[in-house]
C-alpha cells in the first residue's frame, strides 16, 4: 500500500508543478512534455497497483471468511487419515528434532525480517523526501545571492563533453551538446539570424542564443547597439560605473543552468544595487576586466531604465 502512495505522490507533486507555473524553475519548458508523460505514466502504474492492491485485500478477505466458516474441514480430513499414523510412530522424534530445529531457525528468520523491514523503510523515506520537498517547500527564485554563493568566474570553466553539469557563466555555450562540426553549422546558422541587425535588442525568446552569436563572433558585432532586460550584480566593479546584468537561463534543466549576460558600463553617477532590474540599451565594445585578467565584452550603455521584476525571471535555450 506504501508504494501505492509513493506512486501517487510523484504524480501529483510533478501535476502541481505543471498547474502553479513552477516546472519552468526546473526544467527549459521545450521538454515539458518529459515531465507531462511522466505523470500519464506514474498515474497508469498507480492505477494498475491499485486495482492490484484492490483485488489481493478482496481475495484474502473471501479466504478468511470460508476458513472461517469451516469450508476446508473437509480438505483437511481427506489428508489427516493418512498422515495420522505415521504422525503417531514419529511424533516423539519430531517433537525432540522439530524443538531444536526451529529454535535457531526463528532466531535467524527474525534478524533477518527486522533487517528486510528496515530496508525497506529507509527506501520508503528515501521515496517520500522528494514528494514532501516539492509540495511543501517554497520555489525559490535564483538571484545575485547564488551567484556570489557559487563564486562568480569566468575563465577556466570545465566545459567539456565529459563535464556537461557545471553552471555556466556569462556566455551560453551549447558546444558541449554537439561535436565539433555538429556545433559549427548550428553556429553558423545562428549566427545568420542576427548577423544583418543593426540593433540587437533581445527578447525573451532568443536572448540566450543571441548572447551566444556576441560571444562566438565578437568581431562581427563590435560597435552595434546591443539591449536587453536583466538583474544587477556589482561583482569585483573595477569603479563605481560598470555592473553585470545578468538573467538567469536554462539550457535543458537545472543541471545546465547558469548566469548570463555581460558586464556593463552605465552612466557616471548611476547608482544600482544587487538585484536590482533594468532595461539596458548601448554600444559594444570590449575591455580587459582585471579580476578575471582577460578581455570581456562590455556594453557602454547609452539608455537605460529601472523595471519590475519580469513574471518569469529565467530564459531558455531555443535550438
Amino acid at each position: 500500500m506504501i508504494r501505492l502512495y509513493i506512486l501517487g505522490g510523484f504524480a501529483f507533486m510533478l501535476l502541481e508543478m505543471h498547474l502553479n507555473g513552477n516546472l519552468n524553475k526546473y526544467i527549459n519548458m521545450k521538454y515539458s512534455y518529459l515531465s507531462t508523460s511522466a505523470i500519464i505514466l506514474l498515474a497508469f502504474l498507480f492505477v494498475f497497483e491499485f486495482i492490484r492492491v484492490n483485488r489481493k485485500e478482496r481475495a484474502d478477505k473471501a479466504k478468511a471468511e470460508r476458513l472461517a466458516q469451516g469450508i476446508n474441514d473437509d480438505h483437511v480430513h481427506e489428508h489427516g487419515d493418512h498422515a495420522h499414523n505415521h504422525d503417531c510412530a514419529c511424533q516423539d522424534h519430531d517433537h525432540h528434532h522439530d524443538h531444536h530445529h526451529d529454535h535457531g531457525h526463528d532466531h535467524g528468520h527474525d534478524h533477518h525480517h527486522s533487517n528486510s523491514k528496515f530496508g525497506r523503510g529507509f527506501s520508503y523515506i528515501m521515496l517520500l523526501i522528494p514528494i514532501l520537498t516539492g509540495l511543501f517547500l517554497p520555489v525559490q527564485t535564483l538571484d545575485s545571492s547564488f551567484v556570489k554563493a557559487k563564486g562568480f568566474s569566468f575563465p577556466n570553466i570545465d566545459y567539456s563533453a565529459d563535464n556537461p553539469g557545471n553552471h555556466q557563466f556569462l556566455k551560453p555555450d551549447t558546444s558541449i551538446f554537439y561535436g565539433e562540426e555538429g556545433y559549427k553549422k548550428v553556429a553558423d546558422k545562428e549566427l545568420a539570424q542576427f548577423i544583418d541587425r543593426k540593433q540587437l535588442i533581445f527578447n525573451d525568446n532568443d536572448y540566450l542564443k543571441g548572447l551566444e552569436a556576441l560571444y562566438n563572433h565578437p568581431d562581427v558585432f563590435m560597435g552595434r547597439t546591443v539591449g536587453f532586460d536583466g538583474f544587477v550584480y556589482k561583482g569585483e566593479q573595477i569603479d563605481n560605473t560598470h555592473y553585470f546584468v545578468f538573467r538567469y537561463g536554462f539550457i535543458h534543466c537545472a543541471a545546465d543552468s547558469g548566469v548570463f549576460g555581460m558586464l556593463v558600463e552605465f552612466p557616471k553617477g548611476t547608482v544600482l544595487s544587487n538585484d536590482d532590474w533594468v532595461h539596458v540599451t548601448g554600444t559594444l565594445s570590449s575591455e580587459l576586466y582585471q579580476p578575471f585578467k582577460q578581455t570581456v565584452l562590455v556594453l557602454k550603455a547609452t539608455d537605460w531604465k529601472s523595471i519590475g521584476e519580469p513574471s518569469d525571471p529565467y530564459v531558455y535555450r531555443n535550438f
